[in-house]
């Protein structure tokens, strides 16, 4: 048995490993998504939130939650045979923003958890790829008592950048995370293409 590559998963010279951000407001679903998708036992950096959090961290519509990210989670996907997805959960409190631009360097792209009751809180995120352009879609985890909205609705209450996708998902469900994953490599990819072609038009 050939011995495993050190740079690609199960060791495949030819495999292809792309690192992808899920990012967005704080009680939206992000550790949830990473966990319900990866193959691996999931990284997680979760503290209890403490009384002093408590005054800065706006826990509304997400009353329940006692836990949150301090630094990143961490999980794996497989997509396919040779293709598989490194995912970063980012912290969404704007005090663990100084932690974006590390975790950032050499993403492919960017998942945006929205919650429509709190759709505000995703700004940020939306914000901080559209002015780095880096692809992102996003997914609105459709939360039990919270009213549906279509996509295009929620495409111009955030005033995305034409061609954005918008996808519903449930973060507790493997093949609805996985179905947002694949949207943004695809959409990532023609990003890409159109790009290279620029350059050489």
């Amino acid at each position: 048995m050939a011995p495993e590559h050190p740079d690609t998963p199960g060791g495949d010279p030819t495999a292809l490993a792309l690192k992808i951000l899920v990012a967005g407001g704080f009680g939206v679903g992000k550790t949830t998504l990473v966990g319900a998708v990866s193959e691996i036992r999931p990284l997680r950096t979760e503290e209890m939130l403490s009384e002093a959090g408590q005054l800065v961290d706006d826990t509304g519509g997400v009353d329940r939650k006692s836990t949150t990210t301090v630094a990143m989670d961490f999980g794996r996907i497989t997509i396919r045979s040779g293709l598989s997805l490194y995912l970063f959960g980012t912290p969404g409190q704007d005090r663990f923003w100084f932690l974006w631009d590390e975790v950032a360097q050499g993403a492919l792209g960017a998942v945006v958890l929205a919650d429509t009751r709190r759709l505000e809180d995703c700004f940020p995120a939306v914000d901080y790829f559209e002015h780095r352009a880096i692809p992102f879609v996003v997914a609105v985890n459709c939360f039990a008592g919270a009213r549906r909205h279509a996509p295009q609705d929620v495409s111009r209450a955030l005033d995305l950048d034409a061609g954005t996708p918008v996808v519903l998902c449930d973060a507790r469900e493997r093949e609805s995370g996985k179905e947002v994953l694949i949207r943004l490599v695809e959409y990532a990819g023609r990003r890409h293409t159109a790009r290279l072609l620029d350059s050489v038009g």
